[in-house]
């Protein structure tokens, strides 16, 4: 096995174990940012399909809505606490 080093490190590099990561220097405001986008979108996702359905799946369908909508006024809030407008 061959060990792999840094160009200007004398450790050797750890393998990431992680599949998708968040750089942990990214800012709260851009953070915030990005989850309320991912959940503006979740939530058009949900909503679009909820009509496609009927009975129980458009009722749990519409409910998971709810709660993704709740949550990005959660976000929304919190955005607003970390950079008012």
């Amino acid at each position: 096995m061959v060990k792999m080093t840094a160009c200007f490190s004398e450790s050797p590099l750890k393998p990431s174990t992680a599949l998708f990561a968040v750089a942990p220097n990214t800012d709260t405001e851009t953070l915030l940012a990005n989850a309320s986008e991912t959940l503006n979108s979740a939530r058009e996702m949900a909503s679009s399909l909820a009509f496609e359905l009927e009975g129980p799946q458009r009722s749990l369908l519409l409910a998971i809505h709810q709660l993704l909508e709740m949550s990005d006024l959660l976000v929304d809030q919190a955005l607003d606490q970390v950079a008012p407008t």
